[in-house]
């Protein structure tokens, strides 16, 4: 099985990883941070903007590899704080209103940057 990986010029990468991998039919994209790579814009203290540009840059990183929201099958959110679950989730239902796929949902005891929320999904290509 062939791996491919790929970078977005879109978003930012802060360290030694590839934004997405591809791999079996299968689309791996990296955790997605609330960093408006356009703008400079790093969101830390709103989780419902945070989750919204979190998604969007989901959204990128699948469209640049051409796939999209449509084809995620699991999503793996990490929270800061776990009592930001209903905003985040009422932000995400936004992106996923039919069908939305597997997810998980952490708490961690923290994000780089200090950032309220991550999410890395698995798609389809």
């Amino acid at each position: 099985m062939e791996k491919i990986t790929h970078d977005v010029d879109t978003l930012v990468k802060g360290g030694p990883y590839s934004h997405v991998v591809e791999a079996g039919g299968f689309l791996f994209v990296s955790g997605m941070l609330p960093i408006d790579a356009e703008t400079g814009v790093r969101i830390n203290d709103d989780v419902r903007a945070a989750t919204r540009l979190v998604l969007s840059n989901v959204k990128l990183a699948l469209e640049a590899t051409g796939s999209d929201l449509s084809k995620v099958v699991k999503v793996t959110v990490f929270l800061q704080d776990m009592a930001d679950f209903k905003d985040m989730n009422e932000i995400y239902s936004d992106f996923f209103p039919q069908k939305p796929p597997a997810r998980s949902c952490v708490a961690v005891r923290g994000i780089p940057g200090g950032f309220p929320v991550e999410a890395d999904v698995i798609a389809l290509k």
